[in-house]
């Protein structure tokens, strides 16, 4: 032990090594973290290019707003809760959802189980600058509407939230119940 510096001969050497490792794990993860943060925010989305994904869901798939036999206006407001609050679809079916928001405040429309949204809500909690742009969800500015167009191939409830931090957890969300013959 050097009584200098109070370390063995081999605890320098050590020291060395584990600063070499920190400098190239922090420029190996440097292309990482330049990369753009994607940002939920008050500003309008820009329309979406292309159609949307059709990716099977549990509460359903995207669906063409050509096979859309029904539309379902929906209100959200500013008192944390839409109109109506309550929606019952025929399994199969394909709906478009007009969405208004009479708010002074951007809120959003997302459909999925109820599992689902109590987890994305939490993450929007963590990350209240997180963006997302999936075909069952649209962001629709105050005094705005937005549109989505979805086809329930899943019987069951479900539910449609705004997952805007702090606004699922004042109660701002819905269920739809999807059943065979129920319109």
């Amino acid at each position: 032990m050097n009584e200098t510096t109070g370390l063995t001969p081999k605890q320098p050497a050590r020291r060395a090594t584990i600063a070499r490792m920190a400098t190239a794990i922090t420029v190996a993860a440097m292309p990482i973290l330049a990369s753009p943060a994607r940002a939920h925010t008050d500003k309008a989305h820009g329309p979406t290019t292309g159609r949307a994904r059709r990716e099977q869901k549990d509460w359903g798939i995207a669906g063409d707003a050509r096979n859309a036999r029904r539309s379902i206006e929906v209100v959200m407001a500013d008192d944390m809760r839409f109109t109506p609050a309550r929606i019952e679809i025929r399994l199969g079916e394909t709906v478009k959802f007009v969405v208004r928001n009479t708010g002074k405040v951007m809120h959003e429309f997302v459909i999925g189980t109820k599992a689902e949204n109590v987890q994305h809500a939490a993450m929007m909690v963590k990350f209240p600058t997180m963006a997302h742009d999936e075909p069952y969800m649209t962001h629709v500015p105050p005094g705005k509407s937005g549109e989505i167009v979805w086809t329930f191939n899943r019987a069951g409830d479900f539910e449609f939230a705004c997952l805007i931090a702090g606004h699922y957890q004042g109660g701002m969300a819905g269920t739809i119940t999807v059943r065979a013959g129920t319109g």
